[in-house]
């Protein structure tokens, strides 16, 4: 037998099947504390929200608590054609809180384990954390002129984040989602932001088509965005989007609909 010498061939190329899920559901978190407090700040004309913990610690609202709950009935009452088999979420409270609330209710199985990944983080706000539009306008005038010049994906304020920063950690995440979750059916639980951000990446859009959607209307508290695996008839695959801010559980359990911007800021993002 002759050995072989040379370089070793490369691993094969794996089916386009296998590198994305086969569903992928992302989901913002139910109302929180904090989203109450904001609005009484705002009604008020605060310049802050009185909130007296970090925005990582900010838990859900009792309607915030009912709409994760009727997310995880109407996945357990088999409205969709399965469960998800892999739970991600971000490392804030009313994240977690609220896919453990979806999984008491069923969504999932009981066993099936709340995966923290801290890229799938809120926005940071850095000097800007805490205020609301008007204080931003009169305590950070600066960065108020700032972010309108350059707008709202690319102004980053002082210790905090521009959207472009949180689509660079996102990109990271969907590698690892493609690498350990391939062909599985995956719901991630995340904040407004990384959903539009999610959508620019996984649908190849520019700034201008992703923040024309954020201008038709915010992301629904408990909304699902729903990706299905598809192959192409060159053989190749991609995930493509089957529905947006889908709201069905949450009226079909007779539960209120909110969608205002993600605390502790009132302008988001």
């Amino acid at each position: 037998m002759t050995k072989h010498t040379g370089p070793h061939p490369a691993s094969p190329t794996p089916p386009p099947a296998m590198r994305w899920p086969a569903v992928l559901w992302v989901v913002r978190h139910g109302q929180s504390a904090g989203n109450v407090a904001r609005d009484h700040a705002t009604e008020l004309g605060l310049p802050r929200i009185p909130l007296t913990h970090r925005d990582v610690d900010v838990p859900l609202s009792k309607l915030g608590q009912e709409q994760a709950r009727a997310l995880g009935r109407w996945f357990a009452e088999a409205h969709e054609d399965g469960r998800p088999d892999v739970l991600l979420s971000s490392p804030y409270v009313r994240a977690v809180q609220t896919a453990q609330l979806f999984r008491e209710e069923g969504g999932c199985a009981p066993d099936e384990p709340v995966c923290i990944d801290e890229r799938l983080r809120e926005k940071e706000f850095g000097i800007l954390d805490g205020l609301t539009t008007t204080g931003i306008r009169d305590l950070q005038p600066q960065q108020a002129e700032f972010r309108r010049l350059l707008g709202k994906f690319y102004h980053r304020p002082p210790g905090g984040e521009s959207w472009v920063d949180v689509i660079f950690r996102l990109r990271a995440l969907l590698d690892t989602v493609s690498l350990h979750h391939a062909g599985r059916r995956v719901m991630i639980v995340a904040h407004q932001v990384v959903v539009l951000c999610l959508r620019y990446i996984i649908e190849g859009l520019d700034e201008e088509r992703i923040l024309a959607i954020d201008r038709e209307g915010d992301v629904a508290n408990c909304g699902i965005t729903e990706y299905r695996f598809e192959r192409l008839s060159n053989g190749h695959g991609h995930l493509a989007l089957a529905r947006y801010n889908v709201t069905a559980p949450m009226v079909a359990d007779d539960t209120a609909v909110t969608a205002e911007p993600d605390a502790m800021v009132a302008s988001r993002g």
